[in-house]
């Protein structure tokens, strides 16, 4: 019998197959030429900006120059709390910089499990489980709930990670149309009743920033049997009375069975989660594959995430200062003469919509000449083949940083033609 390993390997005295084997990368070939077209122009790559200093969470040095943070999702300002640094320093000189383990072997210190404690107490939930990144958490607990007999009815426009679970878990993926709650209840109608089922939803949609009508999407979807959960990566920390997200600020936070998140935004470390109170949880350690099979968050991770997740509990003050800043930018902007994505402000982010991506992308340029950084946005990330740029705030931009930062679009908006 051949190995299919060696297969088309051709045989010692025998010619190789006919023709040439293309390159793996000529499907990229389309997408390199937009890259180099817009290189030569001489814009600076924006999707490789090296900040070389980071002084706070809203001002770094880029290209040698001072310039204010507009698109890093430190939402709630913790990356340089001293409290948050001091249990990071802490953890690494009693524990050292990595565990060398996945979660189930050698790699659960006691940072992982304060982590988990905190979590359970931020979100009043009987169960909460830790991964490495906020991508693992959808990719492991989707796959994971969701197999090839089930099906995942999931807003068309949800992120990469949540259309990856569904392929690894091989669940059959049912689409609405965005925020559409009278598509999803048609497909939930159409599938059949002693099947399987999780929705997926997100609190808020990190490219344009609007918030999903999770109020009547939770009801629908367990009036058919499914389970649901709630992405709440760009929510967590802000959106809602206890910034549990917009979840608990629509009042069905109790109705959900998984609430994922990550500690890349609000919290400021990096790592994902899901907490849960299904009494069933607890075996998804030994089950979910990203979660069995990656090496744990370093102990100095944990414990950052550890500290901001309880400071975050009485951060009103800072909530209602993030509120403020984007009511704010949004009409400010809006009375400039942009196209925004949302007619009123729906959480931090703030979506600045383009003609295209030429012009995009010069205004992305004229921002940074500026001194403002921004996400660039652009298609397939984008919904609707749109090119935007994406504003997220941060709860400590200051008044004057906000009246900067309308000077610099409305500067730049003139000089480039947008407005």
């Amino acid at each position: 019998m051949t190995d299919p390993g060696i297969a088309m390997v051709a045989e010692p005295g025998k010619a190789a197959p006919r023709g040439t084997a293309p390159d793996l990368f000529d499907k990229f070939q389309p997408l390199i030429d937009q890259r180099e077209a817009l290189l030569s122009t001489g814009l600076t790559d924006p999707f490789n900006l090296v900040m070389e200093r980071v002084e706070s969470p809203t001002v770094a040095i880029c290209n040698g120059k001072r310039t204010i943070l507009l698109g890093t999702y430190n939402y709630m300002g913790q990356t340089f709390d001293p409290q948050v640094l001091a249990a990071g320093h802490k953890a690494l000189d009693e524990y050292g910089a990595g565990t060398t383990g996945s979660r189930v072997l050698n790699g659960t210190y006691q940072g992982h499990r304060e982590c988990e404690e905190a979590l359970k107490r931020f979100y009043d939930m009987d169960h909460a489980m830790v991964f490495s990144t906020g991508y693992q958490a959808n990719l492991g607990i989707i796959s994971t709930v969701a197999g090839k007999d089930d099906y995942v009815i999931l807003d068309i426009d949800s992120h990469a990670s949540i259309y990856d679970g569904c392929a690894l878990g091989n669940a059959q993926i049912v689409a609405f149309r965005h925020n559409d709650v009278e598509a999803l209840e048609k497909r939930l109608k159409r599938l059949p009743a002693e099947a399987g089922k999780l929705v997926v939803l997100e609190g808020v949609y990190s490219m344009l920033g609007d918030t999903a009508p999770l109020k009547e999407m939770v009801a629908i979807s367990k009036a058919h049997g499914a389970m649901v959960l709630v992405d709440e990566a760009h929510s967590m920390g802000f959106i809602g009375p206890n910034g549990r997200g917009v979840a608990e600020e629509q009042g069905v936070l109790d109705d959900v069975d998984f609430v994922i998140g990550t500690f890349s935004k609000s919290v400021g470390t990096v790592g994902g989660f899901c907490v849960s109170n299904h009494p069933k949880f607890e075996i998804l350690r030994l089950v979910c594959r990203p979660y069995v099979f990656t090496a744990s968050l370093p102990p100095s991770v944990v414990a950052t995430a550890a500290t901001s997740i309880d400071l975050l509990r009485g951060a009103a003050d800072k909530r209602a200062h993030l509120w403020a800043n984007s009511r704010r930018l949004h009409g400010g902007l809006k009375d400039l003469g942009f196209t925004l994505g949302t007619e009123t402000p729906q959480s931090a982010i703030i979506a600045v919509i383009m003609p295209d991506l030429e012009r995009g992308a010069a205004m992305w340029e004229a921002l940074l000449q500026e001194g403002l950084y921004v996400n660039l946005a652009r298609p397939p990330a984008t919904p609707a083949g749109m090119t935007l740029l994406r504003c997220s705030l941060c709860a400590l931009h200051s008044e004057e940083q906000v009246g900067e930062i309308l000077g610099m679009f409305e500067a730049a908006g003139k000089r480039v033609g947008v407005i």
